[in-house]
């Protein structure tokens, strides 16, 4: 173990960082995976910056570890000390800083396997000393981030999270669409009342049981009410079902407009729209953010709409 007496500021710096590593991951082996070391490594830390303070940080069960009183204030002054390093240090070397460290962030899974995929391949070619964890959770309410070690967070719809900032990027637009099959040599459809006589499909997470869609020259607003044959909670299978001509269903532009280039899918009423929905970048109230997440927050508020933009014009 580390000598206190001995202990630089620079290794001070280190032990803050593990500390704060441990709190917001929960457990020694989860900030050992994060910081790609190993649990003994990071227990020492610990008994030595607990050491060289003379307290005890961390109240240690059989299953989990909790901040102490002290723990807790040293939490929130590492959290700004290292903060006011990082933005002192960026400051002194200029541009010439790299951009280091681990960026952990939550995406919506259909969002995160695909389209945000692409932004954060080129955040990683930019600053190839940062590492990324991206976790990919359809969880609506996840907004206590420093509990859970997030860095930030991309929602998608309306949002209802007071304490965070919520950064609005862009919009999604929604099409109905339906399988080929599913209209058996009908005619398309001309007006959304046309629609309740079809199966339907829902997505449970944004509309469960009628959609709102509204003309896109008049602005007249159609309710279509129905009682789906299919409810799901995940945007791939709801594409999926669709496939199988399941159902009618409203589903994002984005990931649509493949299927609908190819025939698989045809788009129904198209000068009839579904309420776009609402993309926020959220993260927590803090004095200073590290670097890598506001290099990160800045590409997303120039790629994400562009990529948006660019499948929109693909489904229309």
């Amino acid at each position: 173990m580390e000598d206190s007496n001995r202990i630089t500021g620079t290794d001070r710096l280190e032990l803050l960082h593990t500390f704060v590593r441990i709190v917001e991951a929960g457990s020694l082996s989860a900030a050992a995976a994060q910081l790609g070391g190993t649990q003994p490594t990071v227990s020492r830390r610990l008994q030595s910056l607990e050491k060289a303070l003379g307290v005890q940080l961390l109240q240690r069960s059989t299953h989990t570890l909790s901040p102490t009183a002290d723990g807790e204030r040293c939490y929130e002054r590492a959290k700004e000390l290292l903060a006011h390093w990082e933005a002192f240090d960026l400051d002194l070397r200029g541009s010439a800083a790299e951009v280091e460290g681990l960026l952990r962030v939550v995406a919506p899974h259909a969002f995160g396997q695909d389209l945000l995929v692409r932004i954060v391949e080129r955040f990683l070619v930019n600053h190839p000393r940062v590492r990324v964890d991206w976790l990919l959770h359809d969880d609506r309410a996840l907004h206590d981030y420093i509990a859970a070690g997030i860095d930030c967070a991309i929602h998608v719809g309306e949002l209802q999270a007071p304490g965070v900032i919520a950064l609005k990027l862009s919009e999604v637009p929604r099409i109905a669409v339906v399988a080929p099959d599913l209209l058996d040599g009908r005619r398309l459809p001309e007006h959304p009342a046309e629609l309740a006589a079809l199966p339907w499909l829902a997505l449970s997470t944004y509309y469960r049981s009628e959609v709102e869609l509204t003309h896109a020259v008049s602005g007249a607003v159609e309710r279509v009410a129905f009682q789906p044959r299919f409810a799901t909670d995940s945007l791939y299978a709801l594409r999926t079902a669709a496939l199988h001509g399941l159902g009618v269903s409203v589903g994002s532009a984005w990931l649509l407009d493949a299927d609908i280039a190819a025939g698989r899918l045809v788009r129904l009423l198209p000068e009839w729209q579904a309420e776009a929905l609402p993309v926020y970048l959220v993260y927590p109230h803090a004095r200073f953010y590290p670097a890598r997440l506001r290099h990160f927050i800045a590409l997303m508020k120039e790629a994400l709409p562009a990529a948006i933009a660019e499948a929109a014009e693909r489904s229309a």
